[in-house]
């Protein structure tokens, strides 16, 4: 396991996405007040970053503007069609003020987020 300390919380303003790249993992990290999320930014039914799309912060969704579909933040699970497979999870913290993601052991970066398999992040 790789641990990546990215970026003050502050930078990252609640309500947003944004896209990072580690290990060749594509990852969209969202911020809804003090709590962060960690997914795959590419969408699940289309190659799409799902970080450019709309942050639901009452429901803890990421909405991909291409289409619509809707990802929960806390498992990847589609919520909305025309998504029907997951994007994989990641570990984030906050230590000191800092984000910090865990990228685990031999997980494997998307190929375009189609057929791949995941290793997931726990609550």
């Amino acid at each position: 396991m790789s641990l990546h300390e990215l970026f003050a919380l502050e930078e990252l303003e609640s309500g947003t996405a944004r896209k990072v790249e580690l290990e060749g993992h594509q990852i969209s990290l969202v911020r809804i007040d003090d709590d962060v999320y960690a997914i795959g930014d590419i969408c699940s039914h289309e190659d799409v970053s799902l970080s450019e799309g709309y942050v639901d912060t009452e429901d803890c969704l990421l909405e991909c503007w291409r289409h619509g579909a809707m990802f929960d933040l806390k498992t990847g699970e589609p919520e909305t069609l025309p998504a029907v497979r997951p994007v994989p999870t990641y570990d984030v913290s906050v230590v000191d003020g800092m984000i910090q993601i865990l990228i685990a052991e031999g997980s494997e970066p998307p190929g375009a987020g189609r057929g791949s398999t995941w290793v997931r992040g726990d609550e």
